[in-house]
């Protein structure tokens, strides 16, 4: 087996401390020198329930999941509910051992713990025949049992760690770093002798010979390791948000627990509310009063914020809110990443009603395109939107830390200060004409805010006159909302001529066929197009963050440039194909989609399999948990 990469999953069950250790695990291969990327893998529930995570360790960039993994550290799950096989969801006690064999290569290691798994759950799933079958390398370890000498049944994550750096022939100084700057005293010392005991058992009662080695690198600068939720957070507090309402929901909770932790260090305000209706209209409150404010959530509590958010732009009140998504209808699966809400989020809340919507690929354009939608949200007063989904939301990579290093921008946009609104229209009555269409440049009345003197005006979420009174007038009517549907026209140029594209490209520039996606796929779709190229194919790929205003500019290069285009994204309904075709409908017939909507997301090997099937012609679907839907008119 080759060594270039490590992929190691650990597995057990909902509050097992899984995702800690991981994180641990990866931060110390990060600090060796690889790049490392991890996905996550978890129930909805609270404890109990197969969950695994995974982390991907190259001396390369590495930019999406592998395609399945080479190293398993099973620990069994400590809160099945029910350990029988006849259970209804059968034993869940065994699960992290025999529901991740499927995905293990050929010629990987299994690590499981012994103390929670027993011989005859083992024969079970027959893992010996399968092992050597598959030339699997297994070691059974009582992990469990080593650390209950050591005090602390918990402490079995950390010597399947040590386990792990002695069949991988890893030293311990990083691991170690890491333990003494999470811990101290005697749980410090604990661990450390467990980390040490559980490596040298490896050496004292195995002769192993596998080829499996933790590859070698170094990184030239420092590095972080961060999820998407770490980037829209920070993003957000460079940007000048100073006030965030929410109700926790999974996947959006991140955010809003980051900003939460932070704000009281930096003189902000964080409140979680009753619902998500409060949240967002707390929000445009807060932004009504001069606030930099956000607000957000996922699937149905989004749903909750249609109304604060047409009164956001009724009102031309700044705000941005987040929507990361999961698979649905209604609660659906809450903890797996799927890309069905676009169609949602691009057209909820009444009438014709307009945002701007960004849908970030990694996890330095979730940073850039927070920032920028705090900008253009409060220089042209519309809702924006930043949209991902629970891939990106937990996944983390590793990022220079100098990316960050960047001013931060904490105006008002179009605000105006006293001085000018001594010199701006006002009616007879004193009223500060805020929604004045006369002279808004770019569809843009500059606002005032509360307290200003000369600033005095009415807000409401009916149709309003220049001064903010009710009106039913016909051509005020035509007048507001012509103003503010135009401020998308100057957004989409803005966002073109003054701004670094939000697109990427990858691959032969000159390939005569093409593989679009958008956000979280972007990185499966990049390492997918550098393989084909590498086996001989000619291909570029385009990954799309502008959602709306769309890009028609640079998608319809991209289309005219190709004879065939597969659009990759998860989701049943093809909806970005779809927004496509709504926006340049002459391409219909050339484009194919790849779909995916298992709860899982894309591997690279899918998307190659999808493309080398639908170049055939071949009249069958891909042998992964994937969908080829024909061109238009096929």
């Amino acid at each position: 087996m080759s060594s270039d990469e490590l992929i190691w999953r650990i597995a057990g069950g909902s509050g097992d401390g899984i995702d800690s250790t991981s994180q641990n695990f990866a931060k110390a291969l990060m600090r060796s020198g690889l790049d490392v990327f991890t996905h996550r893998h978890y129930p909805s529930r609270i404890r109990g329930g197969h969950t695994y995570v995974e982390i991907r360790a190259a001396d390369h960039e590495v930019q999406s999941r592998g395609d399945g993994y080479n190293f398993l550290l099973a620990l069994g799950d400590s809160f099945a509910r029910n350990p029988q096989e006849e259970a209804y969801y059968g034993n869940e006690e065994i699960k992290p051992l025999s529901e991740n064999l499927d995905d293990l290569r050929e010629g990987g290691i299994i690590v499981y713990d012994e103390g929670l798994i027993g011989e005859e759950d083992v024969a079970d799933i027959d893992l010996e025949a399968r092992a050597e079958e598959n030339n699997w390398h297994v070691f059974p370890m009582d992990l469990r049992g080593l650390a209950r000498e050591h005090g602390r049944e918990v402490m079995r994550n950390t010597a399947g760690v040590g386990v792990t750096a002695a069949l991988l022939e890893m030293d311990l100084d990083h691991i170690e770093d890491l333990m003494s700057d999470a811990m101290g005293g005697d749980v410090l010392e604990s661990n450390l002798e467990i980390l040490h005991e559980a490596y040298d058992t490896v050496a004292e009662e195995y002769d192993f010979d596998h080829d499996l080695r933790a590859p070698e690198g170094s990184h030239e600068t420092e590095q972080a390791l961060l999820s998407g939720s770490n980037a829209i957070a920070y993003g957000a507090i460079d940007a000048g948000c100073r006030f965030i309402a929410g109700y926790p929901m999974t996947p959006w909770t991140d955010v809003f627990t980051i900003l939460s932790q932070n704000f009281p260090d930096m003189g902000g305000v964080s409140e979680q509310v009753e619902d998500e209706i409060a949240a967002a209209a707390l929000a445009v409150g807060a932004s009504h009063a001069g606030a930099k404010a956000m607000s957000g959530s996922s699937g149905g509590g989004f749903a909750l914020m249609s109304e604060p958010l047409g009164l956001a732009e009724m009102t031309e009140t700044p705000i941005v809110l987040v929507e990361s998504m999961r698979a649905g209808p209604s609660t659906g699966m809450p903890t797996k990443p799927e890309q069905g809400d676009l169609e949602f989020v691009l057209y909820t809340s009444q009438g014709d009603s307009s945002r701007v919507v960004f849908a970030p690929g990694n996890i330095e354009e979730a940073y850039d395109q927070t920032r920028l939608a705090f900008k253009i949200a409060w220089d042209y007063q519309i809702p924006t939107i930043i949209i991902y989904d629970q891939k990106l939301s937990g996944e983390n990579t590793n990022v220079d830390v100098e990316f960050f290093d960047r001013e931060p921008e904490p105006d008002l946009g179009s605000t105006m200060t006293e001085e000018e609104l001594r010199e701006a229209a006002h009616d007879a009555s004193g009223k500060f004409k805020r929604f004045n269409y006369d002279d808004a440049e770019k569809g843009v009345s500059p606002r005032s805010l509360p307290g200003q003197q000369g600033g005095r005006f009415l807000a409401t979420g009916n149709e309003h006159s220049p001064v903010g009174h009710i009106s039913e007038d016909p051509d005020n009517r035509v007048f507001q909302m012509d103003r503010r549907l135009e401020k998308l026209d100057h957004i989409r140029e803005e966002l073109t001529e003054e701004h670094a594209s939000n697109q990427t490209t990858f691959g032969d520039e000159t390939a005569e066929y093409g593989i679009i996606t958008w956000g979280s796929s972007q990185g499966a779709v990049a390492e997918a197009v550098e393989r084909l190229n590498g086996n001989g194919y000619a291909v570029k790929g385009l990954s799309v963050s502008d959602m709306m205003p769309f890009p028609e500019a640079e998608v319809t290069d991209f289309l005219e440039s190709v004879d065939e285009a597969m659009v990759v994204e998860m989701n049943a309904t093809a909806q970005f194909r779809g927004l496509i075709q709504k926006e340049l409908g002459r391409f219909g017939d050339k484009m194919t989609s790849l779909l995916k909507y298992n709860g899982n997301p894309f591997e690279p090997a899918e998307i190659v399999e999808g493309y080398e099937v639908n170049l055939e012609g071949e009249d069958r679907q891909p042998s992964a948990q994937v969908r080829i839907e024909p061109a238009a008119g096929d």
